[in-house]
C-alpha cells in the first residue's frame, strides 16, 4: 500500500504525484497543512524527522525527498520505466535532479510569499519563536523568519528570477543534444523540472517560456503538458485566481 502525505501546491510534492500517476500506481492521499504547520507536528516529524513533505509510506515503511522516492518508485515498480537504460544517462538524470534541487530557495523566495507569508506575518513575537523551535532545518527557519518579519525584497527576487531563468537556458541546450533532458526517453529529470517551469510560466518569467525565447522549452513544456499523467497529477494553478 502507498500512503502520500503532500500538499498541492507543494513544489516536491508536485513532482512525486506526477511519478505515481505516469506509473499508474494507486495511493491513498493525505493533504498536509503547511500553512497550520502540521509538518512540524510531532506525529508528522515520526514520518518524516525533517519535517518536509512529501512523505511517501510504502507497507508501513516511510521515505522523504521527493528526488529519493521517484528513484524508489522506478526500481521498485519498474512498468513503464522512468530511468534511463545506460548508466550514463542515469548519471545525467541525477544531476539535472541535484541541479533542479539546488534551486529550491529561489523558488521559495516567489512561492512563500502568498498564503504563507499572509499566514506568518500575523504571529506574535512569541508565536512566532514557538513555530521556529518546531522546524528541524535551519535553512527553513530562516525561510519563515524572513517571510514573518523581514520579506524577501524585489531585489532579491530580481536575483531569484535571474537564476530561474539561468535553469531554462541550461535545459533549452540540452534539448538541443536529446528528445528529453536526459536522453531519447521522459525521465525522472523531466518531472523534476516540471514544478519549476509550471511556476516561471505562470508568474516568475512568463515571456521566458515563450518559443520566442526559449523555442526547444516551450516545446518540451507543451509535450509535458499533453501527457494524461501531468493531468492526472493535478498540477494547477499555484495562485487562485
Amino acid at each position: 500500500m502507498l500512503v502520500l502525505h503532500h500538499a498541492w501546491r507543494s513544489s516536491a510534492s508536485r513532482r512525486v504525484r506526477l511519478c505515481l500517476e505516469e506509473k499508474g500506481l494507486a495511493y491513498e492521499g493525505h493533504v498536509v497543512d503547511l500553512a497550520k504547520m502540521e509538518h512540524h507536528s510531532p506525529e508528522y516529524l515520526k514520518i518524516n524527522p525533517n519535517g518536509v513533505i512529501p512523505a511517501l509510506i510504502h507497507d508501513g515503511r516511510p521515505l522523504y525527498e521527493s528526488g529519493t522516492i521517484c528513484e524508489y518508485l522506478d526500481e521498485v515498480f519498474p512498468d513503464p520505466p522512468l530511468s534511463p537504460d545506460n548508466a550514463y544517462d542515469r548519471a545525467a538524470m541525477r544531476n539535472w535532479v541535484r541541479h533542479v534541487d539546488e534551486r529550491i530557495h529561489n523558488l521559495i523566495i516567489f512561492n512563500w510569499r502568498h498564503d504563507l507569508q499572509k499566514v506568518a506575518e500575523k504571529w506574535t513575537d512569541a508565536e512566532l519563536e514557538a513555530h521556529l523551535e518546531k522546524i528541524p532545518s535551519k535553512e527553513r527557519r530562516e525561510a519563515w523568519l524572513r517571510v514573518a518579519r523581514r520579506p524577501y525584497t524585489e531585489e532579491e527576487r530580481a536575483g531569484a528570477r535571474a537564476k530561474l531563468v539561468e535553469l531554462l537556458d541550461r535545459m533549452e541546450a540540452a534539448l538541443g543534444k536529446t528528445a528529453w533532458l536526459a536522453g531519447s526517453r521522459y525521465t525522472i529529470a523531466d518531472i523534476a523540472v516540471v514544478p519549476f517551469v509550471k511556476r516561471i510560466e505562470e508568474e516568475i518569467a512568463p515571456d521566458q517560456v515563450a518559443p520566442s525565447a526559449h523555442p526547444r522549452v516551450a516545446g518540451w513544456w507543451a509535450a509535458i503538458q499533453a501527457r494524461p499523467a501531468f493531468a492526472r497529477a493535478s498540477i494547477g494553478p499555484f495562485v487562485d485566481p
